[in-house]
């Protein structure tokens, strides 16, 4: 076991553990050079033990055509869109009904029961742990006063997106779609807690986490094409930029949909320096999402330095939240 968690932290392909340019010694880093090699032994760690079990040491040159291909699909937005699923036809007319603030709960409420998965997933949500009713919600109307706005906004977001991920794929896609999966609903939750300390939109904050995977889900099905048996280079350095790329054709995926502005370039500049109050928001919730799933593999503990010193007391409370959390 240990072997193994080594081997997702990075050890395995002998990446060196400082960034290219830099060099291991005793000059203290400044606080953006510590906070940018935590993001990024993150990143790492997060590639290796999602592609574990298929991840393989691949010819430069199937590194490089993958990446190329996800370079080019994110100047082609529109052909990127339609390798996903559409959203439910149910979703937008609720969502722009939630946007008229003379509309009631009853003509919500009305709107939710036209869809019978839609009446089961608001239910369900009003009576989960992070709601904690004190008796048992029965009905759509107690449940739509219990979500609020806000949280009936993020609930038709979350059922929109969950085809969008969990799609059908074969290959490595499909095995990597459920812990993509919970990932992005992990840090559209998370990304909304950071939103108002950073004076930033929360729904937007929530839209952003669960959009930011829609690229990579693109990406694997394209690696699925060049690979062979559902197969996928495993190395760190390509991890890096793979998940980097992703997000950009994530954020062109977005734009093509018309997303609000904000939203698609938050995903475009997440965890850039002098990024704007939303991208800051995404870039924290999807680090504190990330380190969930690896505490819950059991790759990390609770208490690795990559969690004492990555995050501060609030966002150490949201990772613990995130524990609670039902996809």
């Amino acid at each position: 076991m240990k072997n193994w968690i080594n081997r997702l932290r990075g050890s395995a392909d002998n990446t060196a553990a400082t960034p290219a340019g830099r060099t291991a010694g005793p000059q203290a880093a400044t606080a953006d050079e510590q906070a940018a090699d935590l993001a990024a032994e993150i990143e790492s760690t997060y590639y290796r033990w999602l592609t574990a079990a298929r991840g393989y040491a691949a010819p430069a040159e199937v590194e490089t055509r993958i990446l190329d291909e996800v370079r080019i699909l994110g100047l082609q937005p529109g052909e990127a869109a339609g390798l996903v699923p559409r959203v439910p036809e149910a979703i937008p007319k609720l969502l722009a009904s939630l946007n008229d603030e003379d509309a009631s709960i009853q003509e919500l409420a009305r709107q939710v029961a036209q869809d019978v998965v839609l009446v089961a997933e608001v239910i369900r949500e009003a009576n989960s742990a992070y709601y904690r009713p004190i008796a048992p919600v029965k009905n759509v109307e107690a449940a739509i006063m219990m979500l609020g706005q806000n949280g009936l906004r993020m609930l038709l977001a979350r059922v929109a997106f969950r085809p969008l991920i969990n799609m059908q794929a074969d290959g490595f896609a499909r095995e990597a779609a459920p812990q993509v999966w919970n990932q992005s609903v992990s840090c559209a939750l998370a990304a909304s807690l950071m939103a108002p300390g950073l004076s930033t939109g929360v729904f937007e904050a929530y839209l952003a986490g669960l959009m930011q995977n829609v690229g990579l889900v693109v990406a694997f099905r394209l690696a699925d094409r060049v690979c062979l048996d559902g197969r996928i280079p495993g190395s760190s350095a390509f991890g890096a930029r793979l998940l980097a790329g992703s997000r950009q054709l994530s954020a062109a995926i977005a734009a093509h949909w018309n997303f609000p502005q904000e939203v698609a370039q938050a995903i475009a500049h997440a965890g850039e320096p002098g990024a704007d109050h939303l991208a800051e928001a995404l870039a924290l919730g999807d680090r504190i999402a990330k380190l969930r799933l690896l505490i819950d593999a059991g790759v990390l503990a609770e208490d690795d330095s990559l969690v004492t010193e990555g995050l501060d007391n609030f966002q150490r409370r949201c990772l613990g939240k995130l524990a609670k959390l039902e996809s």
